[in-house]
C-alpha cells in the first residue's frame, strides 16, 4: 500500500510539473507573427487617430488621466506614455501596468509584432497581456482598422517612460497564459446608421466589458450590457456600470436617438467637466471626453445596435457612496 501511494504521489508530482511547465514554457501561443510592413498614408494615419482616440480609445488607458475631474480626461502631453497601474486594490488579480506605446518604447517593435499584441495578446517577448487590453475583441475586427491604428501610433511624440513589468498574482499568473488566442479578422460593415455597423463599433469600443457584470473574472451569463460591474475607484469609492440594454425601466429604453448622441457630445469640451473632490462627488471611469469625439453617424449606429439588444431589467445605482 505504501509503495502504491508513493508511486501515485510521484505520478501526481510529474503531471503537475508537466502542466506548470506547459503553462509557463509553451504558452502563450496564438500562431506566428505576421511579417508585414504598413505603408502609411495621411488617410490611414488620420483614420487610425480617430479610432485610437474616440472609438477603441487606446490612448485612454495608455496615457495619464486627470482624476480630479469628472471622467478623468487625458493629461495633455502624456498621450501614449503608459504607466497607469491596475492593482489588487482596484479589484485586479495582481498589478498590471499600461505599456508605453509611443515610439520611445515601441520603435523597436515591428508592425507584425504590434498587430500580434493588439489582436492576439502576446508581446514580442512572448509574454501574455492582461485582457483589460481587449485583444479578444480587437482580434475580431477588420485588420485594416488595426493597421490604421498602428500607423497612427508610430506618429505619437516619443515619451521616455520605462513602465514596470506587470506582476500577476498566483494562480492567475498561470491562467493568464491560457487567454491569448489567434485572431479571426472580419470585414468591417459599410459605414451607416445600421445595427450591423453599430455592433462592429461596440465590439471595437468593448462596451460589454464594462457594462456586463463579472464574477471571479467571468461575465455573468445572460446579463450582457445590463451593467452592474463594480470598479473600485481610488479614494474609497465604488463606481458601478450602467444598464445600457433597451429596458424601459432600468436601461436606455426611453432614450431617443437624439438623447443618446447629445449625452456623448455634452462632454466634448473638457473645460466644462466638473471637479471631483471627494467620494461624495459623482464620478465614472467612462472616458466621456474621448467618446465625445465620435462622429454622429457612428454614435447613431451604436444606438441602433443597442436598441436591438434583449431588454434586461436590472436597476443599477452607479455611484452608491
Amino acid at each position: 500500500m505504501k509503495k502504491t501511494l508513493k508511486i501515485l504521489f510521484v505520478v501526481i508530482v510529474i503531471i503537475s510539473a508537466a502542466g506548470i511547465a506547459y503553462l509557463k514554457l509553451i504558452l502563450p501561443t496564438a500562431g506566428p507573427t505576421e511579417d508585414i510592413k504598413i505603408i502609411s498614408t495621411p488617410e490611414r494615419i488620420q483614420h487610425g487617430k480617430y479610432l485610437a482616440n474616440h472609438v477603441a480609445v487606446c490612448i485612454d488607458c495608455h496615457s495619464q488621466r486627470d482624476w480630479t475631474k469628472f471622467s478623468g480626461p487625458l493629461v495633455a502631453g502624456t498621450e501614449g506614455m503608459g504607466g497607469e497601474a491596475f492593482t489588487k486594490d482596484l479589484g485586479f488579480p495582481g498589478t498590471f501596468y499600461a505599456k508605453n506605446i509611443t515610439p520611445s518604447e515601441m520603435g523597436s517593435w515591428t508592425d507584425g509584432a504590434l498587430l500580434h499584441a493588439i489582436s492576439c495578446g502576446i508581446t514580442k517577448e512572448k509574454t501574455a497581456l492582461f485582457p483589460l487590453m481587449p485583444y479578444r475583441s480587437y482580434g475580431q475586427l477588420d485588420k485594416e482598422d488595426l493597421l490604421d491604428i498602428i500607423a497612427y501610433l508610430r506618429t505619437l511624440k516619443p515619451i521616455p517612460n520605462k513602465v514596470p513589468a506587470s506582476v500577476p498574482a498566483f494562480p492567475f499568473n498561470l491562467i493568464l497564459n491560457t487567454i491569448p488566442t489567434a485572431a479571426h479578422f472580419t470585414k468591417k460593415p459599410d459605414k451607416g446608421i445600421t445595427p450591423l455597423y453599430g455592433g462592429y463599433l461596440v465590439k471595437m469600443a468593448s462596451c460589454d466589458d464594462c457594462h456586463t457584470d463579472v464574477i471571479n473574472g467571468k461575465k455573468v451569463q445572460g446579463m450582457d450590457f445590463a451593467g452592474g460591474r463594480v470598479f473600485n475607484f481610488p479614494g474609497a469609492k465604488k463606481i458601478i456600470s450602467d444598464n445600457i440594454t433597451p429596458d424601459k425601466a432600468t436601461g436606455i429604453g426611453e432614450w431617443t436617438e437624439d438623447m443618446f448622441v447629445s449625452k456623448f457630445k455634452a462632454y466634448a469640451d473638457t473645460k466644462t467637466l466638473a471637479d471631483y473632490k471627494s467620494p461624495k462627488d459623482y464620478q465614472t471611469v467612462m472616458p466621456w471626453s474621448m467618446y465625445a469625439g465620435m462622429d454622429t453617424v457612428d454614435l447613431k449606429a451604436i444606438y441602433a445596435y443597442l436598441k436591438t439588444l434583449k431588454p434586461i431589467q436590472h436597476k443599477v445605482i452607479s455611484n452608491p457612496n
